[in-house]
């Protein structure tokens, strides 16, 4: 079957993990013609399974899963605790404890093991490439896989891997760079990263980073992309799970930029500049998911008190064209290009 046999428009919605997924989100996109992604990358296996059974109750359209490949635990614990100490004033103004920083593997084998016994129509994989043997497991369920690549090498990996498609993620997108080792800053804009990958492999591919309106897409399409991937784009939808901060920030003229930061993570993500990221910038160590679990109540606590200075504001570079209206709406006007 091909990439898109059973869609009618080739916009993939895949917001960022961390709440802005939602089966109500992926619904409305299978509806319009589109295809949804449930980002489970940081979801425990029984709350990816209930929500995969809350989508197919949504929707009969077929629809994909998002999960992050878990890398060594190479960090630095007493710069973790440096860390720590620097914002425990941050955590402290807001109410809040800092989480512990301790690494996990965001219960990747038991999800993984999840989607093999029951198989959803696409399988997506970022911060790396699962081992051969499990894509292997997963297509002869009728499972399609798709990794996101940042460089031509990776890309060459996971198509030897056995992928059936590809998520090239350009440096205008929002949250997390999908590298496969976070051990610098992917710079390189996504026509450009599109034309390279394009090059190396002989695989569809889909456009991500920065997209977020029909002429974005078309210009992708056009360059050889055989879908696009939107995010940020979805963030404003009554669908979206972000929070209202989250949602309000993105069109607040305070924010005027965005920028590749660890501070909120320890792993490499594009961000709303905020107070937050100016103070901490390049000061938190490599260290995912420690930091990520260290600012975690931090961060919830932000959210729940309307503190966008404080919050991770994930955003790709197109985020002025975020729209407040309806899912259906964004993919019907891609729909209108193709």
């Amino acid at each position: 079957m091909g990439l898109f046999e059973w869609v009618d428009v080739p916009v993939v919605a895949a917001p960022m993990a961390g709440g802005a997924s939602t089966p109500e989100l992926v619904a409305a996109v299978n509806r319009a013609g589109g295809l949804g992604f449930l980002a489970c990358g940081y979801a425990a296996s029984e709350d990816m399974i209930a929500e995969i059974g809350a989508t197919r109750t949504a929707t009969d359209r077929p629809f994909g899963v998002n999960l992050f490949v878990p890398g060594q635990d190479t960090a630095d614990a007493q710069a973790v605790a440096d860390y720590a100490e620097r914002i425990a004033p941050e955590a402290e103004r807001l109410g809040a404890e800092l989480g512990d920083p301790d690494w996990g593997d965001h219960d990747y084998p038991a999800k993984l093991a999840a989607l093999i016994e029951d198989p959803v129509a696409v399988a997506g994989f970022t911060f790396g490439c699962p081992e051969p043997a499990d894509i292997r497991a997963l297509r002869r369920g009728g499972t399609m896989v798709v990794v996101t690549v940042t460089t031509a090498g990776e890309a060459k990996m996971a198509v030897e891997a056995g992928a059936d498609a590809l998520v090239v993620q350009g440096t205008e997108a929002g949250g997390h760079q999908g590298s496969f080792e976070d051990t610098y800053e992917r710079t390189t804009p996504l026509l450009d990263l599109l034309a390279e990958v394009g090059a190396a492999v002989d695989t569809p591919l889909i456009a991500a980073g920065g997209i977020a309106d029909p002429a974005g897409a078309r210009r992708m399409l056009s360059a050889g992309a055989t879908a696009v991937q939107l995010g940020t784009a979805f963030l404003r939808t009554p669908e979206s799970g972000a929070s209202q901060t989250h949602k309000d920030a993105l069109a607040d003229p305070l924010f005027t930029g965005t920028a590749v930061t660890r501070a909120f993570s320890g792993r490499r993500a594009r961000s709303l500049v905020n107070r937050f990221l100016r103070t901490h910038d390049g000061i938190a160590p490599g260290a995912y998911p420690q930091i990520h679990h260290l600012t975690g109540p931090l961060r919830a606590a932000a959210a729940r008190a309307g503190d966008a200075d404080a919050l991770h504001l994930w955003a790709g570079t197109g985020y002025r064209s975020a729209a407040e209206c309806p899912a259906a709406d964004i993919v019907a006007a891609i729909a209108e290009i193709v």
